[in-house]
């Protein structure tokens, strides 16, 4: 294909997710479901599994192979960014607050999951492994996969339903953070165990922890004081223009460590004080940009890699209910039996385990990563993809149940611009 036509088809396949992304996500915001939901799906209807299978010829020309590529350095610079903006909407503030009280229920809601997806991997390997991968790794990886808790997504539930300012909106906020958090670094572990199969973890492993202590300890108050003298004036372009090559060099330098470049892209966020002019200023004038155009592209090509026809028979659709089970009642049983062991009431516990449940975009990234590592195959991709959306989409008519309040709020509030 010529370059004048791989742009053409790369720009009509771009419009056509966004347009499709934000109808769906305003359909998915009238039943009561986070708008990302519908900007998945609208990936993955405009990819193999359904527009492929109902019109072959639509789908090769509105997503012929060759755009691949293209769209897939496209998807990665915009969830580079996206987790540079995650960082940057951490409080770690409020982390270091209420850690002592939430602690116990962050990890219990990551080393359940954890551990239950390890066990099922190990009983799926034989059949959904690829076939060059270690059998340690596909297990490590499933594990973490099974852990991770959509924050940003958790924090859009909460402020539909009216919760965010409540002691259980709090409560899952920060546990949410604190979880992610513990994930994150155990998936940036786990892909340095992967990327360094020739030799030894050790290294990326040592260089990852130093990276991080290097960035909290030096980087962080040299920026805290940054921002401090930006409060006084105006935040121009070149300021920006700063803090994006800073966090495209950060990315890079995870990238070289072995853990990918969406850890230091979010460790650059992580730095910047949540509540500075300065992190307003990047929230008003990029996250659009991010969220309108960039991270379209990843659906668009998380969509052209989740193939429902791989799911061919009854076996794999038990195999892809099981999937949704164990994450359910991992991450569920796990919250529930920690929060009830440090002292909440039933329905406040149940309520937290039902809220980090919440999967949605981020388990995509995750899964986008073990596929391009090669740890899981196109099949589980599939499975964990499905996973990820029925999981999330229960988080909303679940609660609504457990909080009656939370119901009625959501019925009053006007649709509102999709935040994933």
């Amino acid at each position: 294909m010529q370059p004048a036509d791989l742009l053409w088809h790369l720009l009509l396949a771009l419009a056509a997710v966004v347009i499709t992304g934000r109808v769906l996500g305003r359909v998915f915001r009238l039943i009561g479901q986070p708008p990302v939901i519908g900007e998945v799906v609208a990936g993955i209807a405009l990819g193999p599994s359904l527009l492929g299978a109902v019109s072959p010829e639509a789908y090769a020309f509105l997503l012929p192979p060759a755009v691949a590529p293209s769209l897939g350095l496209l998807s990665q610079l915009g969830v580079a960014l996206y987790m540079f903006l995650i960082g940057v909407e951490l409080d770690t503030a409020l982390l270091r607050g209420h850690l002592r009280a939430t602690v116990t229920i962050a990890q219990s809601s990551i080393v359940l999951p954890f551990l239950f997806g390890a066990a099922l991997a190990a009983v799926l390997a034989p059949g959904l492994a690829p076939a060059n991968v270690p059998v340690t790794h596909f297990v490590l990886f499933m594990g973490v996969a099974m852990a991770i808790t959509a924050f940003p997504v958790l924090a859009r539930i909460l402020a539909d339903t009216g919760l965010t300012r409540t002691d259980l909106g709090r409560l899952a906020l920060t546990c949410a953070a604190v979880g992610d958090v513990t994930a994150w670094c155990l998936l940036a572990f786990v892909v340095g165990v992967v990327q360094s199969r020739q030799g030894s973890a050790l290294l990326p492993s040592v260089m990852t922890v130093g990276y991080i202590a290097l960035m909290f300890m030096v980087v962080r108050p040299a920026v805290v004081r940054w921002c401090r003298r930006l409060e006084s004036r105006p935040i121009d372009r070149d300021v920006i223009a700063v803090v994006i090559v800073a966090a495209l060099v950060s990315a890079l330098i995870t990238e070289w460590i072995g853990i990918h470049a969406i850890f230091g892209a979010f460790l650059m966020g992580a730095v910047i004080p949540h509540d500075s002019a300065l992190a307003r200023a990047l929230d008003d004038r990029i996250e659009h940009l991010v969220t309108i155009l960039l991270l379209p592209a990843f659906f668009a090509f998380a969509g052209m890699r989740t193939e429902i026809g791989l799911i061919s028979n009854w076996t794999g659709w038990v195999t892809c209910a099981a999937i949704i089970v164990v994450a359910t009642v991992g991450k569920f049983g796990g919250t529930l039996s920690a929060a009830r062991l440090v002292g909440h009431e039933w329905r406040t516990a149940t309520s937290l385990g039902v809220l980090m449940n919440t999967r949605g975009l981020m388990e995509l990234i995750v899964l986008n990563v073990g596929l391009d590592l090669g740890v899981i195959s196109p099949t589980l991709f599939t499975m964990m993809v499905v996973m990820a959306i029925v999981t999330t989409m229960a988080t909303t008519p679940l609660l609504g149940v457990l909080v009656p309040e939370a119901t009625l709020r959501h019925a009053s509030i006007s649709p509102q611009p999709s935040n994933s």
